[in-house]
């Protein structure tokens, strides 16, 4: 696999320390660590959402810690999708127009696909989560689970090199985080790279790798490979053998 994330020494404020990370095409990979400890803080940093105070990104090419706020915005709006605890949809708008709210502003002026075609792509992929007939309802009306996936569906619309994921099972109960690991694999599967933020151990056993942050360093990592279909439990245990370790 070929090299996408590229992090050297980033450094933020007192938060992180001296980060230092590769992430290839296609990988899943899981950041783990106690409250307070970076992880969130390394994801903003990495995508362009904060300025590290030190040390440097690249995302293939593109060091993106070297680029313009407008730039920034301007990649992570084209080549990024972002998932959150928090959703973030907007509360006058139904389903289908929060989908298509971000690729109507990537595609504004640029020639790219016509109204119609973007909705016919919306469409397509609600489809795929299994939530094509939600397109209407207000954010109000349909669950947790239900929303997530609507947020799954607008991060990839833009077909990003990359998917960053902040706590994005958090705030879901138990059946709900299960049906969104599922649709995170299932697009992993598909060659999305996604790199998760997650406290939550049997989420981090889906994870192809997962990196151990403590007091802003990496502490340790595990290499889990990609997950098999009778692998669950195995995995999970040998990662909370791994956090124990590590003094989870």
């Amino acid at each position: 696999m070929d090299k996408l994330l590229q992090v050297e020494n980033l450094n933020k404020d007192k938060i992180l320390h001296k980060v230092s990370f590769e992430m290839k095409q296609g990988e899943m990979l899981a950041v783990m660590g106690p409250s307070g400890s970076g992880k969130s803080t390394l994801l903003y940093n990495v995508s362009g959402m904060d300025q590290p105070t030190g040390g440097k990104v690249w995302l293939g090419d593109t060091e993106i810690t070297g680029l313009s706020e407008e730039a920034k915005a301007d990649l992570r709006l084209h080549r990024m999708g972002f998932i959150f605890q928090q959703m973030n949809m907007i509360a006058n708008l139904n389903i289908l127009d929060n989908i298509l709210l971000p690729v109507m502003q990537a595609n504004k002026g640029k020639g790219g696909k016509s109204k119609s075609e973007l909705i016919a792509e919306a469409k397509r992929r609600m489809r795929q989560l299994s939530i094509s007939e939600l397109g209407s309802r207000q954010i109000t009306q349909v669950s947790g689970g239900q929303l997530q996936r609507a947020c799954i569906c607008r991060s990839i619309m833009n077909e990003p090199e990359i998917l960053f994921a902040d706590e994005p099972t958090g705030a879901l109960n138990k059946s709900a985080a299960v049906e969104v690991v599922a649709e995170l694999l299932k697009l992993n599967r598909e060659g999305m790279s996604i790199l998760m933020v997650t406290h939550d151990s049997k989420v981090a056993s889906t994870c192809d790798r997962i990196m151990y942050l403590l007091d802003g360093s990496i502490r340790g990592e595990l290499a889990l490979g990609k997950l098999g279909s009778s692998m669950e439990k195995q995995r999970e245990e040998r990662v909370n053998k791994w956090l124990m370790d590590m003094g989870w």
